[in-house]
């Protein structure tokens, strides 16, 4: 009764609900933290999860256990190390946007308005020290600062490079058209290697860049030199085309050149996809991996008999299923969700054998049937006869010696019994209640009730279940000494 296909027959709508919303939140995962380095470490822990559930298949104990470890610990490090990109998620001005908005704004940055200012201040010998952050959060590697959220301009980069503005000796941080900070003070870096002519906002664009995958863009203030530091490499750039395309090229997606509108819906569509199977793949393994089993005692049910038949006598009230799901809906089995009915449309008077199959059972979505005991009910039908039987009184005790009985009259005397034909066919006569002898001293009339055997017979519509019995009592002559006394025989 199992098939490999069996799972599908038991998928609920249930099932389909929870597939689609765990998916669908699986989904907003990925838009509101695509663009950070948690996404990565999530897509991480959704790979080591398959692997924990390939080897708990194939018997690997340790294994299992190990991965389930990492994951464990995983789930702690993305809350404790990547508690920036979070804070941004939560900080959803507005539910739609959560539900359904985007998540890091893609911003194209002006590179060539930077470029141009860049080389603008390498002319004049203005230092300068630009930040393009990327993915890793900044916070904890620089200090200070002075937020200032305003829009990028070329005139508003000399401006805050400028020697007579306080905020000069410290960088920039550039994220898309905006620029989000002045006066930030960036880590020294601690390299031997570097050139002696490279200052402090060279060890400063090198201290950042090698802690972080920023990119910083330094102007020498004695040289006029114009040097990018991305990693642990700090190249210079001749022309400000160079720098507008190595800009480009580098600058992280949360500042710096959106997609194309088709390469967004390839991938939103394709992360659609991914989280569906995804779901699906851990529904099926939790549906499959945590089946269990349960024996249930139900009692069966007879459907459409033939309004002219009685069902005389059926091999058993019961059966017992076998039965297999998930563990949750097994323990949330109740026995009226489990109905065993048989069809007697079919039935014939006598001995009839019916198998207890799938097709008799109705069973909740996601329960399977494993095994019926016994597997084939007996039922035995019977038509129904009506019968014209004679009624006799049934006396008991003995009637006093000096008395006899000398006439009984049965009103009436013949009633119509309804039966099953097997009983009835052999039955000749209906005795009433038993009347007792004992005290009878005169001649009389009662009404006695019919005492029908067995219960199974009944009497025909209309039919009284009482009769009226009368009978004379003379005194008993010298003449009649011999004669027998009635003492509760036929």
């Amino acid at each position: 009764m199992d098939t490999p296909f069996a799972w599908m027959m038991g998928f609920r709508w249930q099932d389909l609900v929870d597939i689609g919303l765990v998916s669908f939140i699986l989904f907003r995962l990925y838009v509101l933290f695509r663009g950070t380095q948690a996404i990565r470490v999530i897509v991480a822990i959704g790979l080591l999860w398959v692997f924990q559930r390939f080897s708990i298949a194939a018997g690997l104990i340790v294994t299992s256990w190990a991965f389930q470890g990492i994951i464990a610990a995983a789930a702690l490090v993305i809350i404790v190390v990547f508690r920036s990109e979070i804070r941004i998620v939560l900080q959803t001005k507005s539910l739609r946007t959560l539900l359904w908005g985007g998540g890091y704004k893609r911003l194209s940055t002006p590179v060539e308005i930077i470029a141009d200012a860049v080389f603008e201040m390498a002319r004049k010998k203005t230092g300068a020290l630009l930040v393009f952050p990327s993915r890793d959060d900044l916070d904890e590697l620089t200090q200070g600062g002075i937020p200032l959220d305003g829009r990028l301009s070329r005139e508003m980069l000399l401006s805050i490079f400028w020697a007579g503005n306080p905020v000069h000796d410290g960088a920039a941080v550039i994220i898309g058209d905006r620029i989000a900070n002045v006066g930030v003070i960036l880590p020294l870096t601690r390299r031997e290697d570097l050139p002696s002519h490279y200052g402090t906002r060279h060890r400063a664009a090198a201290g950042l860049a090698e802690s972080s995958d920023a990119v910083v863009v330094v102007v020498s203030e004695e040289r006029g030199e114009v040097l990018t530091a991305r990693g642990d490499r700090l190249a210079p750039v001749g022309t400000p085309e160079a720098l507008a395309d190595r800009l480009r090229r580098r600058v992280s997606p949360m500042g710096g050149v959106s997609d194309s509108r088709m390469r967004g819906r390839i991938e939103m569509i394709s992360a659609a996809l991914v989280s569906i199977l995804f779901v699906t793949g851990v529904w099926f393994s939790f549906s499959r991996g945590l089946e269990a089993l349960a024996t249930l005692e139900v009692p069966v049910e007879y459907m459409n008999r033939d309004p002219a038949m009685e069902l005389v006598e059926t091999s058993t009230n019961t059966v017992s299923l076998d039965l297999s799901g998930s563990g949750p809906l097994i323990k949330a089995l109740q026995p009226d969700q489990v109905k065993v009915r048989l069809d007697l449309a079919d039935a014939v008077a006598g001995r009839n054998a019916f198998s207890v199959t799938a097709d008799n059972i109705l069973l909740p979505p996601g329960v399977r049937l494993k095994k019926v005991t016994p597997a084939e009910v007996d039922v035995t039908m019977d038509l129904p006869i009506e019968k014209t039987l004679p009624v006799q009184v049934d006396w008991v005790g003995k009637l006093d010696e000096k008395l006899r009985l000398t006439e009984i009259r049965v009103t009436p005397e013949k009633i119509q019994v309804v039966g099953r034909y097997g009983i009835l066919n052999d039955k000749a006569t209906v005795y009433t209640r038993k009347v007792s002898l004992d005290k009878i001293r005169q001649s009389s009339v009662m009404a006695v009730s019919l005492a029908l055997e067995p219960a199974a017979l009944r009497l025909a519509k209309g039919v009284s279940d009482r009769v009226s019995v009368a009978f004379t009592i003379e005194a008993r002559s010298a003449a009649s000494d011999g004669e027998t006394v009635l003492n509760g025989t036929d």
